[in-house]
């Protein structure tokens, strides 16, 4: 006759049926005390009640905030005021909606405007010629919202904006721009990890806002004297590069970065919940960067760096700039002497980024464009969109089931070897014009695989025409202006700014001349 063995981990569940009752009647038991909970948020949820305020952001205020679009003096088109054409080009749309017009707003930094060009050679120029190209039974009206150095919190009351203009698709290319600015998150820090989780997860919930709201309803609180803390931000930009110095005040500061991060991911998605609660459809944008042109903007030691190991790393990477700088390059023990640079210092981007030259130059594709990365990564004074910001995109896109365009692998893919440089883009992070008609021919096909529109026959040659057309049509003055442009940006974006900031952003025509 068998037996049981009682110190068997498996012991519990071979023993009486008892024990199985009891074991029934403490989940019964927790399931019947959570019910109430559950209907009543089943309740909330039918009758809209305790709805998130998505127009709050707990991370940042603003001194105030101005409309980008408004009325003429005739009454008949929405158009950028003055007033707003430091950051913004002259755009506009007409008041009243026609009944055949697509309208589609496009949001984002001066990625999306065009830099260092403008609107006119911007994908968004680029699409609405495709658009009407392919579709000509309708109008197509595809409205530029790009601010120079504009982040996610800043395109927030924007897009708030925009969703009352009727729109009939939204499309956000974000990212570049979150480090620009200065700013603390003390209020969110101070927080113990698992208050902030724990009002993270019941603020999902309706229930947690209807309690929240008749708490302060009974105490006599305004709900938004809680974000009194929030660090609050001048109307307009006001980027750390724009002063002379700027770049001495960036630092490594991985909390700041991380908070930064946090801050991207949770504007990212109440951007999405914002146009779908207004029942417009979203189409994200995964924002591209350029390697292998583009070294880290600032380096610096790792602190805990001693004195001896610093004079080894500088014998090291003088040493490796001398091989490469022989007659015959001595590339292979250049490669070994970076490598060695970045085991002693593993902190130092600029090191990772003269390691990923060499293995480029020795036909070791993946591992310099795994040393370009680090390189990004390590960047003390990122001005280009880091890796957790993408898969921050993605998943997003995934987890929503938003339409994604991405442009960092788009771009990769029509590059030879996968690692992204300047013959797509001019600088860090900005497209050329051939980089904005190829981001707009990828939209445009992911509009098609949506069904928001269905071309006609050889659109695709109708379109090569259209835009052969509209570059003919531009004056020599705009690729002048545009090529003066990128000088400033490069300049500004080596913390040389010493101009006037309207230089940089150029958004008028007298900031040009």
């Amino acid at each position: 006759m068998s037996t049981v063995d009682q110190t068997s981990p498996h012991s519990a569940f071979l023993q009486t049926p008892n024990s199985r009752r009891r074991w029934f009647l403490r989940c019964a038991a927790v399931a019947l005390g959570l019910s109430p909970f559950v209907l009543f948020e089943v309740l909330c949820l039918a009758m809209g009640w305790g709805r998130p305020d998505l127009s709050v952001d707990p991370f940042v205020g603003f001194h105030d905030v101005n409309p980008l679009f408004v009325l003429n003096e005739e009454g008949d088109r929405y158009e950028v005021p003055v007033a707003r054409q430091g950051y913004f080009r002259p755009e506009s749309f007409a008041a009243e909606k026609p009944a055949d017009e697509f309208r589609i707003f496009c949001l984002g930094g001066s990625t999306v405007q065009g830099r260092p060009f403008a609107i006119e050679t911007s994908f968004t120029t680029w699409l609405e010629i495709s658009l009407n190209s392919a579709d000509a039974s309708r109008s197509w009206e595809v409205v530029n919202c790009g601010g120079v150095s504009y982040a996610t919190y800043r395109l927030i009351p924007i897009l708030r904006e925009v969703l009352d203009h009727q729109p009939d698709m939204i499309i956000l290319c974000t990212g570049q721009n979150e480090f620009l600015e200065d700013r603390t998150f003390d209020h969110i820090k101070r927080r113990p990890p698992i208050v902030k989780h724990s009002l993270s997860a019941a603020s999902k919930m309706r229930t947690f806002h209807v309690l929240r709201n008749g708490w302060f309803s009974l105490t006599n609180r305004d709900s938004y004297e809680t974000l009194d803390e929030r660090p609050l931000l001048p109307t307009e930009v006001t980027a750390l590069l724009d002063e002379q110095g700027g770049m001495e005040t960036y630092h490594r500061d991985d909390v700041w970065r991380e908070s930064i991060i946090e801050q991207y991911r949770f504007n990212l998605i109440r951007m999405v919940e914002l146009s779908q609660e207004a029942g417009v459809p979203i189409v994200l944008i995964n924002p591209v960067c350029n390697l292998r042109d583009c070294p880290p903007f600032k380096s610096e030691h790792r602190s805990e760096l001693t004195a001896d190991q610093l004079l080894d790393w500088e014998t090291l990477t003088d040493t490796a700039r001398e091989r490469l700088a022989c007659r015959v390059p001595e590339v292979a023990e250049a490669t070994t002497l970076w490598e060695q640079a970045c085991e002693l210092d593993p902190l130092h981007a600029g090191e990772y980024f003269e390691l990923a030259r060499c293995y480029d130059r020795a036909g070791q594709t993946e591992e310099a464009k795994s040393a370009y990365l680090t390189a990004k990564e390590l960047d003390v004074c990122p001005l280009r969109m880091l890796e957790p910001m993408q898969a921050a995109v993605i998943e997003t896109a995934d987890r929503m089931s938003v339409p994604l365009v991405d442009a960092q692998e788009l771009f990769e893919r029509v590059t030879p070897d996968g690692i992204v440089d300047g013959r797509w883009l001019v600088d860090h992070v900005h497209p050329s014009i051939q980089g904005h008609q190829l981001l707009a021919d990828r939209v445009a096909e992911l509009l098609v695989r949506l069904g928001t529109i269905t071309p006609g026959e050889n659109w695709e040659e109708e379109r090569t025409r259209a835009y052969q057309t509209h570059t003919e049509s531009l004056p020599d003055y705009y690729y002048i202006k545009g090529l003066k442009r990128l000088k400033v940006v490069q300049n500004w974006a080596r913390g040389r700014a010493g101009v006037d900031p309207a230089t940089f952003r150029g958004s008028t025509d007298a900031s040009d001349d």
